[in-house]
């Protein structure tokens, strides 16, 4: 981590950059605009705080959203979100150097789409071209963002983050928030900067699954991995020694009701898409949305964003029922 530092992460320069980053679709909230009233007095008022280690994290403002299940989103001001994208910028460049190639979430290059076309070729590659029968393991982790263990995420920093003023100003945003109040546990959904925290933690459990345990077809994204072959015992074996690390190491619980093991040939829901072995289809509460937010939203930037998804999956019939055929 010889490639960052305390003094380019706060620098007055980086703090410039960020912003451009943070007001992308912001630009017209009240929030923001009062913070530019007088912009520069605020820049250079959070760069002095930094670098005399005066600076504290402020507190969240908590709302709920469907995305689509419902969820507690919680929201800082603005200096500390501009400072959340401040430190994002320097960290995350070295930090995904250290991912595994299969973790899908908040990367650059990643995401869904790339998430659900890996599937396709690992559930090739484990029944080998669809001659034999291909078994996924699928799990998905219990109240993900609210259980993460602030000190072994501290932990897991201080193994990796060698500048001790990085160290401090990581620790100041990881203690702003916390879901219980007797223990330091808990990531807020509304900052940037968890997305990457969360990846730095499950990048352990990532390690153990490719490194310890051998494991060949292994995808996840966030809290959602699952794992392919043509052994339905192996599976079952894996299960009970990947529940175990992530109790014992990172004190996270599989859910219990979204585990399971299924045949390809049966239909896995993994992203949003049912996946079967040679295509796959979108999953019946998503498509519900999808037509949800047309109905409220019916322009043509919208239809061609769904347009985009669609073109991932066997949607003919969809897409005449959307009348967005070309």
């Amino acid at each position: 981590m010889d490639a960052i530092n305390f003094e380019k992460m706060t620098s007055v320069e980086n703090l410039l950059l960020a912003w451009k980053e943070f007001l992308h679709g912001k630009r017209n909230k009240e929030d923001v605009e009062i913070f530019q009233l007088h912009f520069m007095d605020n820049i250079l008022s959070l760069h002095k705080d930094l670098r005399n280690k005066a600076y504290k994290h402020g507190g969240y403002v908590a709302f709920n959203i469907s995305d689509p299940k419902p969820r507690n989103i919680h929201k800082a001001n603005v200096r500390d979100r501009l400072l959340h994208h401040a430190i994002y910028r320097i960290l995350y460049p070295n930090f995904d150097s250290k991912f595994i190639h299969d973790s899908y979430s908040c990367r650059i290059n990643k995401g869904t789409h790339k998430a659900v076309n890996r599937f396709r070729d690992f559930s090739l590659k484990a029944s080998k071209n669809n001659t034999e029968t291909c078994f996924v393991l699928k799990c998905d982790i219990k109240k993900f963002f609210a259980n993460i263990d602030h000190e072994i995420l501290k932990e897991i920093l201080s193994k990796t983050v060698f500048d001790t003023d990085i160290l401090w100003l990581l620790f100041q945003v990881i203690d702003s928030f916390s879901t219980k109040p007797e223990v330091e546990v808990g990531l807020p959904l509304g900052n940037l900067t968890s997305q990457l925290l969360v990846n730095i933690y499950m990048n352990e459990f990532d390690q153990y699954v490719k490194r310890e345990l051998k494991v060949k077809h292994y995808i996840r994204y966030a809290d959602d991995f699952v794992i392919l072959s043509d052994d339905k015992k192996y599976l079952e074996e894996l299960l009970p020694k990947i529940s175990d690390f992530l109790e014992k190491e990172l004190k996270l619980q599989l859910h219990p009701d979204k585990v399971y093991i299924k045949t390809i040939a049966s239909g896995v829901d993994f992203l949003g898409w049912v996946n079967f072995s040679k295509h796959r289809v979108l999953r019946t509460s998503t498509k519900r949305r999808m037509f949800k937010r047309l109905k409220e939203n019916p322009k043509e930037e919208s239809q061609q964003s769904y347009l985009g998804m669609l073109s991932r999956g066997n949607t003919y019939k969809l897409k005449n029922k959307l009348s967005i055929l070309p």
